[in-house]
């Protein structure tokens, strides 16, 4: 089993502030090549449906001395995981969790927008000082 991101925990209660079922503590996809390990897999029951949403939320801290070289293998990691999913568990949603000062200080700038428009990446921005999410970027 991978290490677990340092903000892992504090996106996990932020998931569960929001009342968000956390199903899976990492979510593992099995595939012929290897298995991979997604950080979280989360249900929410819609009141509207009966099937509640499912997602798979990667969590990446971004600590590094490089943003940009985290951020290529953040996407890499992400669009990865995207493909496994598809395959394995279609009915899931996969996210990137990001802190919201990487967002603002990296993830607005010209290099990210334009990767985030090309392969759809969807984000969780969250707050690791609160542990609260403050905005999904769909």
């Amino acid at each position: 089993m991978s290490a677990k991101d340092v903000y892992h925990d504090k996106v996990k209660i932020a998931l569960q502030k929001e009342d968000w079922l956390v199903t899976h503590d990492p979510l593992l996809i099995e595939l012929s090549s290897g298995r991979l390990e997604i950080d979280l897999g989360a249900e929410k029951l819609i009141a509207a449906q009966k099937n509640g949403l499912k997602i798979a939320v990667e969590v990446k801290s971004f600590l590094a001395p490089s943003t940009t070289s985290e951020f290529h293998t953040a996407l890499g990691q992400f669009l990865n995981y995207r493909v496994a999913l598809k395959v394995k568990e279609p009915s899931r949603v996969i996210f990137l969790a990001v802190p919201v000062k990487v967002y603002r200080n990296f993830f607005l700038g010209e290099l990210a927008q334009l990767s985030i428009a090309e392969y759809n990446v969807k984000l969780l921005i969250f707050d690791p000082e609160q542990e609260v999410i403050v905005e999904w970027k769909n």
